[in-house]
């Protein structure tokens, strides 16, 4: 059961970083906390464009919204992050192990042409 629930949150975290929009409005809030209308600038999108954006992120667990007086900043996550860069990264040796194989050949052919 563990291992599906993990499944879904990874599902729900990699569906959300599909979207060039939420990567960006990820990006921004690197910096720092936003309101909606602040990122509304920075996506070029409509506030309730960004507000579901960002409603993706916050169920995805990538991004929460703190209330400061009149005003909900939305702010960054890390954890799913990390969780979604673990899993990548098991692949990391082999992505690796192919790209040394890559230029081996590419360097084999550059020494047959100096030859």
């Amino acid at each position: 059961m563990e291992h599906e629930l993990d499944d879904e949150t990874l599902d729900r975290i990699f569906a959300a970083l599909s979207d060039r929009t939420r990567r960006r409005i990820l990006l921004r809030l690197r910096s720092g906390p936003a309101t909606v209308t602040e990122l509304t600038a920075l996506a070029g999108l409509t506030q309730p464009a960004v507000s579901k954006h960002c409603k993706v992120l916050e169920e995805a667990g990538l991004v929460r919204a703190e209330r400061d007086a009149q005003r909900i900043h939305r702010i960054i996550e890390l954890a799913p992050l990390i969780r979604a860069a673990v899993f990548v990264s098991q692949f990391e040796e082999e992505v690796d192990a192919r790209l040394d194989r890559l230029e081996a050949h590419l360097q084999s052919g550059t020494d047959k042409e100096s030859s």
